[in-house]
Formats: structure tokens, sequence, C-alpha cells
């Protein structure tokens, strides 16, 4: 993989020599931290470029793109290289995503692509690798090796770590500890249980005096100027608050899925959990302040305190959404729910909403989960697997919606066998419920 990665870069800097550069990336932490190594890397080499962070890559926008620039796509594409192979002037394309191998073999010359599926190569998310290909050209940078790891987890991709992020992890200012995935983990310990949603701890979640209960039974102190905060626990400290948690979850085993490790880097010169940034990044984008989010993620000082106020605004949204979804009738059957939420809630959230309620109690695991939503005269759909950990026996939604893409003749789809995506227009969205429902109790019959 490191080959192609060298290869990718050594033919990028022959092509870009005195031409300016777009860089087009996802609106996720995943792509927006992509985006913002990508920039820190043809900063140092005095490259001309500029950004455009995107939901996704429509019809219109690829129409769009300017003929006399060399095009830099991260982390999409590799669902449009049909549409992309249109275009003459020089396209790269680094994405992780799933890639159809007949799209591949039929792409011209002008287009290149780094995916590690097309490789049979360590799987990682799209940050990862936008770093392993920013290394060839600028050799190590911790700044944006810790860019990379916030991708990785804004992604859910770091359960998995295989040899070559290990060595983002080496470059990274970077300190790892193990406990209980409490968010946020910076802000004070009964703050954080109490406004903790994800799980939901009974008698503690959403109420301030079983938040001190539970403190108190795991016996963490306090001081004048409060509590700690769960990354300053001991490894004492953090087993009694594991006990603690797991006597108030009514399923135990569920409680191994909020175990794990806590990436803190360091971040306007201090140490900061990843997750928090990531979510701190999604909110932006969600809340169609892709530009703050890229400036937080360019070490801007000021975008960090604007990225805080929208985080507030995004989570009133959420809450909001998800008191819709559980409110309002959905399509259900043995092994799928569909939730179609119209114009009651911004397609830049739907997406977000499917991920909570995949990674809840309310569904058994292996179940689909797919959300809809309108964006003007289009439909956003997610689709997601519930159950945090990799199930084998479960449909692949990626390839599902590249199927019902294909039968409605339009449209365009992307994603991963657990989380996939579409965007179809509005006037097919009786056709789309229907296939989607036979595709789904196609695939339940099959397993």
């Amino acid at each position: 993989m490191l080959e192609k990665i060298s290869d990718f870069a050594k033919d990028f800097i022959e092509k870009t020599k005195y031409k300016d550069i777009l860089i087009v990336s996802h609106f996720d932490a995943d792509g927006v931290t992509s985006a913002a190594i990508l920039g820190r890397a043809l900063k140092k080499l005095d490259l001309r470029f500029s950004f455009n962070i995107v939901k996704g890559l429509e019809l219109e926008f690829i129409a769009s793109l300017p003929e006399d620039k060399i095009i830099l796509l991260a982390d999409l594409a590799s669902g449009s290289l049909h549409h992309l192979s249109k275009l003459s002037n020089p396209i790269f394309i680094i994405d992780h995503h799933e890639i159809k191998l007949e799209d591949y073999s039929r792409i011209p010359e002008n287009i290149k692509v780094l995916n590690p599926h097309l490789f049979n190569a360590e799987l990682m998310s799209g940050a990862c690798l936008t770093y392993l290909f920013s290394r060839e050209l600028i050799k190590k940078d911790s700044f944006s090796a810790n860019l990379a790891l916030i991708g990785m987890v804004g992604d859910l991709m770091e359960k998995n770590i295989g040899p070559l992020v290990n060595t983002i992890l080496r470059e990274a200012d970077l300190t790892i500890k193990k406990g209980f995935l409490l968010y946020p983990s910076t802000r004070p310990l009964n703050k954080a249980l109490e406004y903790c949603s994800n799980p939901y701890i009974c008698g503690v979640t959403g109420n301030s005096a079983g938040a001190l209960n539970l403190l108190r039974e795991a016996q963490i102190p306090s001081s004048p100027t409060g509590y700690k905060s769960l990354i300053e626990l001991n490894e004492e400290e953090m087993q009694r608050l594991v006990t603690s948690i797991a006597l108030r979850m009514p399923n135990h085993e569920h409680m191994k899925e909020f175990i794990g490790n806590l990436f803190l880097i360091k971040f306007f010169n201090k140490l900061e959990d990843a997750r928090e940034l990531s979510a701190l990044i999604n909110a932006c984008s969600r809340m169609n302040e892709s530009n703050i989010a890229l400036l937080l993620c360019l070490g801007n000082e000021n975008a960090r305190k604007q990225a805080e106020a929208i985080y507030i605004r995004y989570k009133q949204s959420l809450i909001e959404a998800l008191n819709h979804v559980h409110n309002n009738p959905k399509i259900e059957g043995k092994q799928y729910v569909i939730m179609n939420a119209q114009d009651k809630i911004q397609d830049t959230i739907i997406g977000t909403v499917a991920s909570i309620i995949s990674m809840s109690a309310l569904y058994e695991e292996g179940k689909v989960i797919i959300t809809m939503a309108y964006n003007k005269d289009k439909i956003k759909v997610s689709s997601r697997i519930c159950g945090r950990d990799k199930i084998s026996n479960c449909p692949n939604l990626k390839e599902i919606m590249d199927s019902i893409i294909e039968n409605l003749g339009s449209g365009e789809s992307g994603g991963h066998k657990m989380a996939a995506g579409c965007i179809i227009s509005k006037d097919k969205e009786e056709a789309f419920i229907d296939l989607i429902r036979k595709k789904l109790e196609m695939e339940i019959i099959k397993i």
C-alpha cells in the first residue's frame, strides 16, 4: 500500500506544477480533517489551492467543476467515477469508501484513484489515508497526524487499527487512556454524566442528583473547584466508575461497547479528546458552517469558540429531530425500520439521527435503520445496521443502495457495508420506499 501511495504522490507532484488545485472534500469530520491535512501539505509545498467542502458529489456539482484546475477529491468520489470520467482535467481521488472494480477499470488516464479497496489493503479512515499521502509530500507532521486521528474517531474506525494506522499513532502528539467512553471526557464528571445520552444511564442521565450519587458511590472525590474530568481519573478511579455505571445498565453485555481507548491529542496547546473535536467539526458542517469546521482544523482559536456555540444549536436540533422520529409513524418490517422525516428534519443531520438510533438499545442488533429527509427537490437517505460491532450475517447496505439507484435509473449512492446512503429526486420517493422494502425483505430471507 505504501508503494501505491508513493506512486500516487509522485504522479500528483508531476501533474500539479504551476497549476491551481481545487480540494473538494466531504463535510463530515473525516472529510474536513482530510481537507485540512491536504491544505497544510500544499501550503508547505507553496502550491496554489482552494477548498470546497460538500455534502456529496451531485451531478450538477460535477458539471460545475473548473476545467482549468487540478481536482483533488478527499473522502468521496469512489461512487461517482462514471460521472467524473466525463471531465478532461487531471483528477486525483483519495477515498476509503467501497468502490466498484468495473467502474474503476473503465476510468480514463486523467483520473488517479488511491483507495485501499483496490489493493486489498488495510482499511482506514479517509483522513488517515490522506495523512499517509501528505507524508509522501512533506514528510512527518504531528499536527496533521492529530487531524488524521480526529477523522478516524469521527468515522468510528478506532476499534480496528492496523500497522499503517499505528504508524500515524506514533507520529501524532498523542496520549491514549483506556476507560469508559463518556463524552465529553474533558469536562467535570458530574456534568458529563448528567448530559450523557449514549449510553443512557438509568437514574443518572438528565438527573444532576443521580450523577452526584453515582460519583459518591464510586468514591470519586470532589475538590473546592469541582469534580475531575474523565481523562484526569487514575486507573483505580476509572475502574470504580465503570463498576458503578455497569450496575445501572439494564444489560451488562451492552456495557463492553462503551469501554475503549480515549485518544487525547495536543490541540490548541492542551490535551483534547479527539471525539470532542470530531463532534465540534460534525456539528459545524451539519449546521451548514463547514467553513468554521475547516478553520478549526487549521488551528484557528476563534473558530473553536464559534464551533462550541454552533454545537449547542446543533444539539438542540438533534434533540428535536430524535423527538420527531420517536413520536411519528414508521414503516416497520421484520428486520428493518424506515423513518421518513420529509421536511421535518434537516437533511444534514438525518444521517446522525440514523447513527444514534442504530447505536441505542431501541432496536435489536442487526436491524436495518433507514432514515429519509428532504433537501429542496432531493431526498437524502441514510442507512445503518444496529449494533456497534461488526455483524457477519447482515445485509450489505452499500450494495443495496447501489442496486436501488440502478433500478431507479437516477441518483447517487455511497458508503460501507454497515453504513450507506444515497440521494434521490423527490419524485422517486414512493418508488424508493417500495424498492427498499422489497430488497430488505429479500436480503433477510437469504440470511
